[in-house]
């Protein structure tokens, strides 16, 4: 799938667009779009895929409210990465007589016949952070930069590892240093941005030697871990310690995500990382989960990235808004986001990265969390 980064810009910024612009359409829409407008009250569909990420609580939690503040009705369901639970909350929100749908799929291909008859029932579609693909009925996509998620995860990486400064120039640091990659679940159409942003950065290293993968696990089919387990992370890192690392040190930890990062943290604390003559390689991660701040602010997981859900949702409930009273929401990428069978006009947000030097700033100041969950 092609990907044009765009420019970066603030959060805040694009937050701010997001809102003024969206409430400010007024260009008509098909049919489709109009049979569900004017519905104040009406009722709403939300799908996320699970309870066990804190970052989905806060996504669900925030578009209900948002929308709710707008006045409504939100059926909110949670599927726990059960496929069929998924699908059949979707044919009963469709059945109660929802007139719009927002989806943060499990399995991005596995719910065409459930949008078929949403589709087959004038009932627009929002994907939610993750990309529905092979449904032409997907009418818009929100979500963060996630070819930029990667660009970050592997630029945190190489500036723990001190290859880089935080400013983007050279660092001090020459290398060869062991790295080990992994990525997200491959029927998450997001875990492939993220593994190819990291690798934009990653391969110039490994091209010169500079970055050495001693396991040789390099292919994204092989570093994925399905459902973003963090069991089978942890598994996976305890294997290539146990095959590949004996008499020697891992420096950096490609982790896509906190909760499979926590994993890979415990699997290096069991062999022996984590004490003064060994200390925990760089490991990056993402949603700044509260147990990975916990453990950055105590020097273990070295970066997360930062995707503002508050942002993420306001902008999502904006765009719902919008098109139940008819009109067109504000897009900010009408090229990149093809799904398998359309380009899905979408809205990104800028990620931020976030380590022990800004969670302060970034985290507790900017009312996410507070000091004490964090303390």
């Amino acid at each position: 799938m092609k990907f044009t980064r765009l420019a970066a810009v603030g959060a805040t910024i694009a937050l701010a667009t997001a809102l003024s612009a969206c409430g400010s359409s007024t260009k008509t829409v098909d049919q489709k779009t109009k049979a569900g407008s004017g519905s104040g009250g009406a009722l709403v569909g939300v799908t996320m895929p699970t309870k066990s990420s804190e970052r989905w609580i806060h996504d669900g939690d925030n578009i209900k409210s948002a929308l709710e503040k707008q006045g409504y009705k939100v059926d909110l369901q949670y599927a726990e990465n059960d496929i069929p639970t998924q699908v059949n909350q979707i044919e009963n929100q469709i059945t109660q007589g929802a007139k719009l749908l927002i989806i943060a799929s499990i399995d991005g291909t596995a719910i065409t016949s459930q949008l078929q008859e949403a589709a087959d029932k004038k009932i627009p579609v929002i994907a939610y952070d993750r990309l529905i693909r092979n449904s032409p009925n997907v009418d818009y996509y929100a979500t963060f930069d996630n070819f930029k998620v990667g660009v970050q995860q592997a630029t945190s990486l190489l500036v723990g590892l001190k290859l880089k400064n935080a400013d983007g120039s050279d660092g001090t640091a020459k290398g060869p240093f062991n790295i080990e990659l992994f990525a997200g679940s491959p029927d998450d159409n997001n875990a492939t941005f993220f593994f190819n942003g990291a690798m934009s950065v990653l391969k110039p290293y490994t091209d010169k030697g500079t970055l050495v993968v001693k396991s040789h696990q390099t292919n994204f089919k092989t570093v994925a871990i399905l459902r973003w387990d963090p069991a089978t992370a942890q598994k996976r890192m305890e294997d290539i310690l146990t095959t590949t690392y004996t008499g020697a040190k891992v420096n950096g930890v490609l982790s896509p995500y906190d909760g499979l990062s926590i994993g890979i943290l415990s699997a290096l604390k069991s062999n022996g990382y984590g004490t003064a003559g060994q200390p925990y390689p760089m490991v990056t991660g993402q949603d700044a989960e509260v147990a990975s701040v916990k453990s950055i602010i105590a020097g273990e997981q070295y970066s997360t990235i930062f995707k503002d859900t508050r942002q993420l949702a306001a902008v999502t409930a904006k765009m719902a808004d919008t098109v139940l009273k008819g009109s067109k929401p504000e897009v900010n990428n009408t090229k990149d986001y093809d799904n398998g069978k359309k380009v899905v006009p979408s809205f990104l947000l800028q990620p931020v990265i976030v380590d022990k030097t800004n969670y302060q700033k970034l985290l507790v100041d900017s009312g996410y969390y507070t000091a004490a969950q964090l303390g």
